[in-house]
């Protein structure tokens, strides 16, 4: 296994950062912690680099106890969000100061440099200053900084935090390619479910410093193992259970043999919407309608007055010529249920 962790807590006087914490990262797999402000990713992250110490529990690397081992004698890379670059060297230094702190012969220095300035693209640009480049390139040279010490292990906290969304989904697409040929076990912290979800390999969705669910981008968005997980991956509707009130959308998921009286989940897209009923449509009133570019969100009142959300393709939209308070019928191609009471 690349990164082993097992059974770590970690707290900050009465705030409990980490809880019973148990992970496995493959050898050169790419995973990232998934999660809100406070979920506690960062907080792993940086146990696993060395930076925090657990108050209990173990972390091994490449299959020896790392726990406490210092920062230095963990041959990890470390990719910050706010690139760390120093500003008085060149992109050349910047990539090789690693490899100079280490005493490495300055010809293989200058080889692995050249190496890497081809692997990130900026090839002839080894000159310049951070300050002469854009923030896309920036984080590059911070990436291949970290590499130029052959790591076993590379982290990242929000590495993509500070870039705007065009250049941030260029770099993770990137990040992916560069991903596949250099092989290095990865772990990155993100809150952008998209993010995750493009680069990943797996998937490990933090809530509250507890670890929710594990799996592959398709497993935590279409097997949910909790109200949080599917929430968080994705968007969806909610349909409370309100005292005895109980939706038309409950009694039919309920007739299915689904679930008991429990909240109701359905994601925009699970919802079919058509202008004449079926035999287990419900009726519908279109309240607004929303032009997202390559789907239409329309925003349905339900008879007793809840509200869905639903998506449909630019050519459904036209084939159906919808129109904002039109009545229409609604049927449902999925819907989910959770026994425990969790709040989201």
């Amino acid at each position: 296994m690349g990164i082993v962790v097992e059974n770590v807590n970690k707290q900050f006087g009465d705030y409990v950062a980490l809880e019973n914490i148990n992970l496995e990262v493959k050898t050169g797999s790419l995973v990232a912690l998934l999660g809100p402000s406070g979920s506690g990713k960062s907080t792993l992250l940086r146990v696993i680099a060395g930076l925090e110490s657990p108050d209990s529990g173990k972390i091994f690397l490449t299959g020896k106890d790392a726990t406490d081992q210092d920062v230095r004698d963990r041959n990890i890379g470390f990719v910050f969000q706010h690139y760390a670059l120093f500003k008085h060297m060149n992109i050349r230094q910047n990539i090789g100061f690693g490899l100079e702190v280490r005493k490495v012969p300055k010809a293989k220095i200058a080889d692995r440099v050249e190496e890497l300035l081809e692997l990130i693209q900026l090839k002839g640009l080894g000159n310049r200053y951070p300050s002469q480049l854009s923030g896309g390139q920036r984080q590059r040279v911070s990436l291949a900084r970290a590499l130029a010490v052959q790591p076993s292990v590379l982290l990242l906290d929000e590495p993509f935090g500070a870039l705007d969304a065009k250049v941030r989904k260029e770099l993770r697409a990137w990040l992916r390619r560069l991903h596949d040929e250099v092989h290095v076990t990865s772990v990155f912290v993100t809150h952008d479910q998209e993010e995750a979800m493009e680069v990943s390999d797996q998937i490990v969705v933090m809530n509250k410093g507890k670890i929710e669910q594990i799996g592959t981008p398709a497993e935590v968005y279409d097997n949910p193992a909790t109200p949080f997980v599917m929430s968080f991956i994705g968007p969806v509707n909610v349909l409370p259970v309100k005292g005895d009130h109980v939706s038309e959308l409950h009694q039919i998921h309920q007739q299915n043999g689904n679930g008991d009286r429990s909240d109701l989940y359905i994601r925009p897209r699970d919802i079919l919407i058509d202008t004449e009923p079926t035999g287990t449509s419900i009726s519908a009133r279109i309240n607004r309608l929303i032009n997202l570019g390559w789907e239409v969100q329309a925003e349905l009142i339900l008879g007793d007055g809840q509200v869905l959300t639903a998506h449909l393709t630019r050519e459904r939209f036209n084939e159906l010529n919808l129109q904002p308070q039109q009545n229409v019928y609604i049927e449902t191609k999925d819907t989910k249920s959770f026994s425990l009471d969790y709040s989201i």
